[in-house]
């Protein structure tokens, strides 16, 4: 299972959850789509440090947050504060032994250019 992540319009929400549940009835398992209204949106809570966060974590497996600093050589503090807007999106999970993982195999981020009048 993959995540998509895209800078969509308005309503293309609505159109991805469409998506979701027919890829579901069909018997595929569906891949996480996460929209966001504008590049700047998008690089604003997807910074290099939190994708980076997120290549070492499906590189380590579950662990604590700790663990996860230590591994990425950064402060407690500040992985601390990324790891939580990184659940808040639904990009890591939190198992019921507090230990944290990426559910996913991978990440697509779908950037659409400007349309040429």
């Amino acid at each position: 299972m993959k995540v998509i992540i895209e800078v969509a319009r308005r309503g293309s929400a609505v159109r991805a959850a469409r998506q979701q549940l027919a890829a579901a009835r069909r018997g595929h398992s569906p891949d996480y789509r996460l929209s966001f209204e504008s590049a700047r949106a998008l690089f604003a809570d997807l910074t290099p440090a939190r994708l980076d966060l997120l290549d070492t974590l499906r590189k380590l497996g579950p662990c604590s947050v700790y663990a996860l600093a230590k591994a990425a050589e950064r402060n407690y503090s500040n992985v601390h504060t990324d790891v939580a807007r990184l659940e808040e999106l639904g990009l890591i999970e939190r198992g019921d032994d507090n230990a944290i993982s990426v559910p996913y195999e991978a990440v697509e981020i779908l950037l659409p250019l400007a349309q040429v009048a």
